[in-house]
């Protein structure tokens, strides 16, 4: 059975891919994604390629961060990480611009581990709550993260104590957004 965050993640995914049918006709299309293999790739052009959401399969979580950094993550982060691979997709949180991270393949959902263990550990050095980032912003420095803690999602600057919530869960959050395309 799904979780509710596997729920409005999909139902956010599905918006997403709606709203690029409605305006260019096609599934979501990337030109950053292009040349890295995914089981996304539904056709390749020139210099992108059109994708869709897949399943993540196999079965996956997050346990080597945990491992790591010796913590344990709230079940809705692994559900968030592991329910699909798809691009990254961009939205808009109460009028704020963003693109929701994803995975795009075994490989990528490797390096996004790598990534989480790297902002945990900055966090701990700077003896921050651990926090586990969802989204990225315009600014390179600010991120949508999922407080480990309360499981609240926390716009934060990186590297500072700068937070600010914005939603108190990780599902109010997803179900909030508005896909940009």
């Amino acid at each position: 059975m799904e979780s509710d965050v596997q729920q409005a993640l999909k139902a956010f995914t599905h918006r997403f891919c709606d709203a690029w049918h409605d305006v260019y006709a096609t599934w979501p299309q990337s030109e950053e994604l292009y040349g890295v293999p995914s089981p996304c790739i539904i056709s390749t052009l020139q210099d992108k390629v059109i994708w869709q959401p897949q399943p993540f399969e196999p079965a996956a979580d997050l346990s080597a961060v945990e491992r790591a950094m010796d913590i344990v993550l709230q079940a809705d982060f692994h559900r968030f990480y592991t329910s699909q691979f798809a691009g990254d997709m961009t939205a808009r949180f109460d009028g704020q611009p963003l693109t929701l991270l994803q995975t795009w393949s075994e490989d990528d959902f490797r390096r996004v581990q790598e990534h989480l263990i790297g902002h945990l550990v900055t966090q701990k050095r700077l003896k921050l709550s651990p926090t586990l980032f969802i989204a990225t912003c315009d600014d390179e420095m600010d991120v949508i993260s999922v407080c480990n803690l309360t499981g609240e999602v926390v716009h934060e600057k990186i590297g500072t104590r700068q937070r600010t919530v914005l939603s108190p869960t990780l599902v109010a959050f997803l179900s909030s957004l508005e896909p940009q395309v």
